[in-house]
């Protein structure tokens, strides 16, 4: 999209007053859909969780769980049945296709889980049919959703998930109008519902164009205005999202003032953007992990000592400052910092190449060994540049007499090798979908009751002893409980060294200095509503 079209997007806007707050984002992508519910994709939910609500949601900038279209919920005593109280007097948004008749009740809630779970339901297969975060969370855990009454859902789960809340929060389940589907379905033109958005939420789409641009204009009767919340009021008068795939185009048009907002800056680019003088680097810390595995069908990895040493080895705090561009931070903890349980307490193991060398005399190999090291060949938050960790960490190692072939793949070779137990060490790690500790280390480290790895535990190692708390921080709801049996996963995973940690890099926004009240959200949808334009 270049100046001229934004500009004229811009005036599409001319009937607003003379002095209407508009405020501009440079989007990555564009929106694959307009129901969440068919897609996971980061940039669709950014656009979309502007529209829709979820019956509950993360916290603005932060990780805890906040009612959102449900006021309250309990869990029974088992674990298996949450019942959600839901917001009264909750308006739907119109649009050409659609008045509303009623506000927002269970029978939308019922709607929206039906169509995900019942294949014999209307509208299962419209739109594709493809519920990427339902079928890969929920699908095989949900026993039934139920109506109690107008304003009462339950959800009964086949076994207890203590990750169920969190799952929630996601932007793929927001809630959709039964009424709406309804009508749409009499019409003969069912898939309007996914094309044409109506939610609860503070904005609502005026227009769309593919690759160019979505427009979207504040819902002054959306819920969060009517309780008083401002971080839930949309304070703008129109917002304008413009496409851009490339970052440096992005950013380019943020220096000149044609995005206020602009999305995904190359880290490099942190220095332009400080030195603009109209642009913040608005930092965000990002939830995940990126981690070295030691493959332990390796003979040499199975000694404690060999991989302590290798730890001990890696100048951490120089591959951090190099690798993540000053916009990291040195840890030994598998939960990160920006995720409620992480182990704050558990820093890597000390820089001491001596000790290091002494470690492997002990194990027995005084004169070093060799070894494959798999560098990731793509950028990812937990390392943006596996080749260059992999020649730091390469340099590290040969000072203690271990040689390292660094060994890289097509990104999807190299994750079927890796999941294959091809790698010696390799590179490998996640983003978390949603505000749980658990889902990093079960998907990573944990090992099944017959000891069979996860598919992403590439080193393949299985300790009884932190499987059965990871097993019983999964199966109770207390929060208390179970970040104290997360730090002490965290713990052995520290003292066994399974995985050196890699650190982690900061995501940064170039946000306009005359935009107050954005706040970059660590999981989920950055919200618009509460910010203005000064």
């Amino acid at each position: 999209m270049n100046k001229a079209l934004l500009l004229g997007a811009l005036a599409a806007f001319a009937a607003l007053p003379a002095q209407a707050q508009v405020l501009t984002v440079c989007l990555e992508g564009s929106p694959e859909i307009f129901n969440p519910e068919l897609s996971s994709n980061g940039t669709t939910i950014y656009a979309l969780g502007q529209i829709y609500d979820g019956l509950v949601s993360v916290e603005r900038g932060g990780s805890n769980i906040e009612p959102a279209l449900a006021e309250s919920w309990e869990v029974s005593e088992d674990g298996l049945t949450y019942t959600f109280t839901l917001r009264q007097d909750v308006a739907w948004q119109s649009n050409a296709l659609f008045t509303p008749t009623r506000p927002m009740n269970a029978d939308d809630v019922i709607f929206t889980f039906e169509r995900m779970m019942n294949p014999e339901h209307p509208y299962y297969e419209v739109s594709g049919g493809n519920y990427v975060t339902f079928n890969a969370k929920l699908a095989d855990i949900l026993e039934s959703v139920e109506k109690v009454d107008d304003y009462t859902v339950s959800f009964t789960l086949k076994e207890p998930l203590a990750a169920f809340i969190g799952t929630m929060a996601h932007g793929s389940l927001a809630i959709t109008s039964a009424e709406y589907a309804d009508a749409m379905m009499a019409a003969g033109t069912p898939e309007q519902l996914d094309l044409q958005p109506i939610g609860t939420g503070p904005f609502q789409l005026q227009a769309y164009q593919a690759d160019a641009i979505v427009r979207l204009l504040p819902f002054a009767e959306t819920w969060g205005a009517q309780i008083g919340d401002d971080n839930r009021t949309p304070m703008v008068d129109a917002v304008v999202m413009a496409i851009s795939s490339d970052a440096t185009v992005r950013l380019q048009r943020a220096l000149a003032g044609e995005c206020l907002i602009g999305l995904y800056p190359n880290l490099a680019d942190r220095e332009t953007i400080e030195q603009s003088g109209n642009l913040e680097a608005v930092r965000t810390p990002v939830a995940s992990t990126g981690m070295l595995h030691f493959n332990f069908e390796d003979e040499k990895f199975q000694d404690q000592r060999v991989r302590q040493a290798l730890a001990q080895a890696i100048d951490m705090e120089n591959l951090v400052e190099v690798v993540y561009s000053g916009m990291g931070h040195v840890t030994g903890a598998v939960v990160p910092p920006a995720l409620w349980g992480h182990a704050e307490d558990i820093a890597p193991w000390d820089y001491d190449p001596e000790a290091a060398r002494a470690l492997l005399e002990e194990a027995g190999f005084a004169d070093g060994f060799t070894t494959q090291l798999w560098a990731v060949p793509v950028a990812r938050p937990y390392m943006p540049n596996g080749r260059r960790a992999a020649e730091i960490i390469q340099a590290d190692w040969a000072e203690i007499g271990v040689q390292a072939e660094i060994v890289t793949y097509e990104w999807a070779e190299y994750i079927e090798r890796a999941r294959n137990g091809e790698a010696e060490v390799g590179m490998f790690g996640g983003i978390y979908d949603f505000p749980d500790p658990s889902q990093i280390p079960n998907n990573y480290l944990s090992c099944d009751e017959e000891g069979v790895p996860a598919p992403s535990n590439i080193g393949r190692w299985c300790d009884d002893d932190f499987n059965t708390v990871m097993t019983e921080a999964g199966s109770i709801t207390d929060q208390d409980e179970r970040t104290g049996l997360y730090l002490e996963a965290q713990q052995i995973v520290h003292d066994q060294v399974p995985v050196v940690v890699l650190g982690g890099a900061d995501q940064i926004t170039a946000v306009n200095t005359s935009v107050k009240g954005y706040v970059p959200a660590i999981f989920g949808t950055s919200r618009l509503s509460g910010v203005t334009v000064e």
